[in-house]
């Protein structure tokens, strides 16, 4: 990655410190003690363009580090697994938390990764309550790869499955009968590359 100007490095600290409560373009001008907000954007513009950050274009304040020069880190947002709305995505709410990643454990583009914690036991043995699975954003699934999805409203982690015109989403634990998902509101969230196990099997 390229070099840092002084001031971008002290801003990607100020971003990196405050990236659960986000700052204002004028609190951020505040912080670096800049009289100016477009000296700011200047500097977020060329944090984008040098790879060490990446924003939402509709909301400057949702962001992620991509890179942290200190620690060697990304960082990926984990958000939970409630109920979306009718044309509802996990990925227009909040994060519940920001994870930090060792790069090596991520073998896609980090600005299109984001995390879920798992609930409930459909995906056992291969996946546990709790565990963190970390997503690739896609919408163009293959046959039998486990992706985070929402269907009706609901979202879940399932096996997909084409099967002609229909999607089956298929639990690993063999107690839940597979799902024909609604044409309607279905629609995937992205594809789980990564399960990291937080408890172990008793």
């Amino acid at each position: 990655m390229k070099a840092l100007h002084p001031k971008q490095a002290e801003l990607l600290e100020i971003l990196k410190s405050n990236i659960s409560d986000p700052l204002t373009m004028e609190e951020l001008a505040t912080h670096l003690n800049v009289s100016a907000k477009s000296v700011v954007f200047h500097h977020i513009k060329q944090l984008e363009k040098k790879g060490y950050l990446k924003r939402n274009p509709a909301n400057p304040r949702d962001y992620i580090i991509l890179k942290d020069p200190e620690r060697n880190v990304v960082y990926l947002k984990m958000y939970g697994m409630a109920k979306c709305g009718p044309e509802g995505t996990i990925l227009d709410g909040m994060p519940t938390r920001i994870i930090p990643v060792d790069p090596s454990m991520i073998y896609f583009p980090a600005s299109r990764g984001f995390m879920v914690e798992a609930k409930g036991d459909s995906m056992q043995t291969l996946i546990a309550p709790h565990d963190w699975l970390i997503v690739e954003q896609s919408s163009q699934p293959k046959n039998k790869d486990v992706v985070v999805c929402v269907n009706e409203g609901e979202v879940m982690v399932k096996r997909f499955t084409q099967d002609g015109d229909n999607v089956i989403l298929q639990s690993v634990n063999p107690a839940y009968t597979p799902i024909v998902a609604d044409k309607n509101s279905f629609h995937v969230e992205g594809i789980v590359r990564s399960i990291i196990k937080r408890y172990l099997n008793n």
